[in-house]
């Protein structure tokens, strides 16, 4: 009787383990996703600077309501 509650306990302990370790392969694949976007965007910009252009980044300026 007893090897069916330890079986119970070990499968238990398999799936938690199996679930950390997706749920840590899932943060780093949107972390490594979020890093490449970043790093795309940074390269477009220093190509553009590269390139002698002057208006690479828009600037956003609030809009103010009219009266």
């Amino acid at each position: 009787m007893q090897g069916q509650g330890e079986d119970r306990r070990e499968g238990e302990a398999r799936r938690t383990a199996a679930l950390m370790g997706f749920i840590i392969i899932l943060v780093l694949a949107i972390a490594g996703i979020v890093l490449v976007r970043e790093l795309d965007k940074n390269g477009r910009l220093e190509d553009c600077l590269m390139a002698g252009r002057k208006n690479c980044a828009p600037i956003e300026a609030p809009l103010h309501p009219r009266l």
